[in-house]
């Protein structure tokens, strides 16, 4: 994978393209009723429970952060549903809704940063979302596509609707990810000082909360809000100019209203 370029100004010129058709809204209307869920469960001890942050996290996190003057490579952690695309029938998965500048945002974050994606979808239907807003060739160059089958749920958990925690030492620790580090060989590793994860989500992001840039749910509009992932892309080119993304998020977390 090649090394990062620098940073470029949005490449989000154009408006919007795209809309959600009369059909899809009309099925959204009357899906909404049928699909009313249960609320999420917390995950039993056996999927390992609901995590706070480490004492050593909350300690690398809790120093002043530091502005480097060129960019260094981070990882950027991605989410798809609610974040990135929409699903308007959950029965149908294969048909994906895309958020405002999603495509061109994940071009622009596989071109400059090293991207895993990791959605609770199961994988087979993360694999189908990502076939739908990426291209082959974009595919080929992310670090890793994560499901559900990838945050340790016990087996009666997996199929019930249970609250999802995106430990990122679970990816950090993964062989194929860590050996993605362009400076792997040289023992550099992926950690909370180089690793961003973009939800919709904050609850999933408790293990390392200074780590999240948290996204409004997105649920198929396409005409409202479309500045949030250009103001993201913003943040993330700032993000590749701290020693700690840790540190500095936790003193300037990414909020919309102060980004607007």
């Amino acid at each position: 994978m090649n090394a990062p370029i620098i940073p470029q100004e949005p490449p989000f010129q154009g408006g919007v393209k795209g809309t959600v058709t009369d059909r899809e809204a009309r099925l959204r209307r009357r899906n909404k009723p049928s699909e009313a869920r249960d609320e999420k469960v917390p995950p039993s001890a056996k999927s390992g429970g609901i995590p706070e942050p480490s004492p050593e996290y909350r300690l690398r996190a809790s120093f002043a952060p530091i502005r480097l003057p060129k960019p260094r490579p981070i990882l950027v952690v991605i989410d798809l549903n609610g974040t990135m695309v929409y699903r308007p029938m959950k029965r149908n998965p294969t048909h994906i809704v895309a958020r405002p500048h999603a495509k061109r945002f994940m071009q622009y974050c596989i071109d400059t940063f090293w991207v895993v994606v990791w959605s609770s979808a199961r994988l087979q239907n993360v694999d189908n979302m990502c076939r739908q807003l990426l291209s082959p060739q974009q595919l080929a160059r992310i670090v890793a596509v994560w499901g559900r089958e990838h945050f340790g749920l016990a087996p009666d958990d997996f199929s019930r609707r249970v609250q999802c925690y995106k430990r990122l030492t679970s990816l950090w620790a993964d062989p194929v990810v860590a050996a993605s580090h362009p400076d792997f060989r040289g023992g550099q590793r992926w950690n909370q000082g180089n690793t961003v994860l973009i939800d919709d989500s904050v609850e999933k992001a408790r293990s390392e909360p200074h780590n999240l840039v948290a996204i409004p749910e997105f649920l198929g509009d396409v005409n409202e809000r479309p500045e949030i992932l250009p103001l993201v892309h913003d943040y993330l080119n700032e993000l590749a100019h701290q020693s700690d993304l840790s540190t500095f998020m936790r003193t300037a977390p990414f909020l919309l209203e102060r980004a607007v």
